[in-house]
């Protein structure tokens, strides 16, 4: 009996994106940017972000543009977003957290937005140093 090969984990983003504005948690909200980047420093340019608010239980989707920067508008009162990273070489999606709030509750450094003016900024960083603290899923 032969085998089919398994199915490649991508990059098929594309498809699902861009049937809406899917980065506006909050249209009037506060702008969150950052990157996505492997081990050497190099951005991944065909990863996709979604994150996802409890408070407000909104939810945003992001792919990466080709200097690997995704964008969100997130609700002002979001402290804390759930974020899950997809990326090609990845075998499942990663699991990590966004605090936006300062950080009083973040486990881990890598887990804090800096402020940039009116906005925030986030960096994803898949391996490297430092990486950004993943979750068991």
């Amino acid at each position: 009996m032969r085998r089919t090969p398994s199915q490649t984990v991508g990059p098929f983003y594309a498809i699902g994106l861009g049937r809406r504005d899917d980065e506006a948690l909050d249209p009037d909200g506060v702008e969150l940017t950052g990157r996505l980047i492997d081990g050497q420093g190099e951005p991944i340019v065909d990863g996709m972000i979604e994150v996802f608010d409890p408070e407000s239980r909104s939810w945003g989707r992001s792919s990466t543009a080709p200097d690997g920067v995704f964008r969100f508008r997130v609700p002002p009162s979001a402290r804390r977003l759930e974020t899950l990273v997809f990326a090609r070489g990845l075998l499942r999606h990663e699991l990590t957290r966004i605090y936006l709030d300062g950080g009083a509750d973040a486990e881990d450094e890598t887990l804090r937005a800096r402020p940039d003016g009116e906005a925030f900024r986030f960096d994803i960083r898949l391996q490297g140093d430092p990486p950004t603290l993943f979750f068991e899923h």
